[in-house]
């Protein structure tokens, strides 16, 4: 059994991770502001910190405690919108924050630093596709940015002080939790109009292509990189689909019986992405699982008992 920190565990993604590796037996611990995340999606057998990661000594008083072995880091600010109006507050928390929980695992002697990191937002807008982990890096929005400048730091503290680490870049990330308000991804938006016969809003023409991958599957990728791999994975479908096909995907699962309407395309987003995730499999041991169409019938059903 290990001893894991999750950060950001009360969020879409983190709490699926964390029920991950606490059926695996493990024992985990999660701190998160609760600004985006929820109480009430946090496993009841972790044990829960409100705890800011931008807040050094609130951070410290956590890895006194429980001397975490493993690093498993979620939390983020992760709108591409917002971040081009909020750039100071990305860096604030996206990278001070990061470097904050980094200074504790080297001052504690945590043994591995698992790193959410993203395949959409960092490589900006694709010289070839699928993309691989050795395309140049080019984001187009402060989000991206962020994420991949943590992604230089895990180097260096691995380089200066022997930390190992795992970056996974994730894809389109839809399911479950997901919340159709505030950061939240084309799929909960859609789902929770839909549900409620309320009418879609496409930004452009739909045409615009991402890499959908279930959130199981993404936690399944945090669980076998427990154990193994050394550095940076992509973590995706290497299947493209647009915008639009998810509209009809989901308004066959829902009956919704409208419409999409289209509106302006938004700024700092990629057209088109999709991952080569061929590092993952062999290395880690990793593909994706579940199809599109069931992942999106999981997560219709979940909106509709959660209303």
């Amino acid at each position: 059994m290990t001893k894991i920190l999750v950060t950001g565990g009360a969020g879409f993604i983190g709490s699926h991770i964390v029920d991950t590796y606490i059926e695996a037996g493990h024992d985990v611990v999660v701190i998160d502001n609760l600004v985006t995340g929820k109480r009430e999606n946090v496993n009841p057998k972790a044990t829960f910190y409100e705890v800011d990661i931008r807040e050094p000594e609130a951070v410290e008083t956590v890895f006194a405690a429980e001397k975490p072995q493993v690093i498993c880091h979620q939390a983020a600010l992760a709108n591409v919108r917002q971040s081009l109006e909020e750039p100071i507050t990305y860096a604030e928390v996206n990278i001070l924050g990061s470097i904050v929980l980094l200074e504790m695992a080297r001052k504690y002697g945590s043994q591995r630093f698992i790193y959410a990191s993203t395949g959409g937002a960092c490589y900006g807008e694709p010289e070839f596709l699928p993309v691989t982990e050795d395309h140049p890096i080019n984001p187009l929005d402060p989000y991206g940015a962020s994420k991949h400048t943590v992604e230089h730091y895990l180097y260096l503290y691995r380089h200066n002080y022997g930390l190992p680490y795992v970056v996974l870049r994730y894809p389109n990330v839809y399911g479950p939790r997901q919340d159709p308000l505030g950061e939240a991804g084309v799929v909960a938006i859609f789902t929770g109009l839909m549900i409620q016969g309320k009418q879609p809003t496409i930004n452009g023409s739909g045409e615009q292509q991402r890499d959908f991958v279930y959130v199981g599957d993404i936690a399944r990728a945090n669980l076998l990189a427990l154990e193994k791999g050394n550095g940076i994975y992509n973590i995706g479908s290497g299947i493209p689909t647009d915008v639009n096909t998810i509209f009809a995907e989901l308004k066959a699962i829902t009956g919704y019986p409208g419409e999409a309407r289209y509106g302006p395309p938004k700024k700092g987003e990629v057209f088109r992405i999709y991952i080569d995730a061929s590092k993952a499999r062999k290395e880690l041991g990793w593909e994706p699982t579940v199809s599109l169409r069931e992942g999106l019938k999981r997560t219709v059903d979940f909106f509709r008992q959660s209303k």
